[in-house]
């Protein structure tokens, strides 16, 4: 990873814990199987490109750019998401562990989140309009001031959304997860 441009590379099995790798681009490349886990990678570019079964947890991604990215079966685990650049900011997560993570007013229109978890993750200000949740944990997940306008919450469970605070006209939600709408009124639907 010492150059500074890779162009449609595969990194597989490649360890880095706790290490610092900045200033570079990375377009079209996969890493598989790697672990990055409490790495700094903040003023990277990445475009196109694809983490499958990888450990990131904690890696630190400071005015990083995100451009089309796909996290497949990773650990993402406390990722602050909102220290990445805004500009074609776009992601894709399946199968992930993406607890304590923060996505904190970040513009992320139509992104589709399959099969994770997602306990305590921050939404707080974030644009999801349009977003879909399928299959996925949303424990304790901060919805506050949060853009929810036709996004897709049919299968996802244990979330806590209050539409007084979350603009959600026309978002999908299931009858058995009506009950994450009304919590903080505190009453019994049998």
């Amino acid at each position: 990873m010492e150059d500074l441009i890779h162009l449609h590379k595969t990194f597989e099995k490649v360890t880095l814990v706790a290490q610092k790798i900045n200033n570079r681009e990375f377009e079209g490349c996969l890493f598989k199987n790697c672990d990055f886990s409490n790495s700094n990678f903040g003023y990277n570019t990445f475009t196109d490109c694809e983490f499958i079964d990888c450990n990131l947890s904690l890696l630190q991604l400071g005015n990083s750019s995100l451009q089309s990215v796909l996290f497949k079966n990773c650990k993402v685990m406390g990722i602050q998401f909102q220290s990445c650049t805004d500009f074609l900011f776009q992601v894709t997560f399946e199968d992930c562990v993406v607890d304590y993570a923060s996505f904190s007013h970040k513009k992320m229109p139509k992104t589709k989140f399959s099969s994770c978890s997602m306990k305590e993750v921050n939404f707080s200000g974030t644009n999801l309009t349009n977003a879909v949740f399928e299959n996925c944990n949303l424990d304790n997940a901060i919805f506050n001031e949060t853009q929810l306008a036709g996004a897709d919450f049919r299968t996802a469970y244990n979330y806590k959304i209050d539409p007084e605070f979350n603009p959600m006209k026309k978002a999908k939600f299931s009858t058995v997860g009506i009950m994450g709408l009304l919590d903080k009124y505190d009453i019994k639907i049998e």
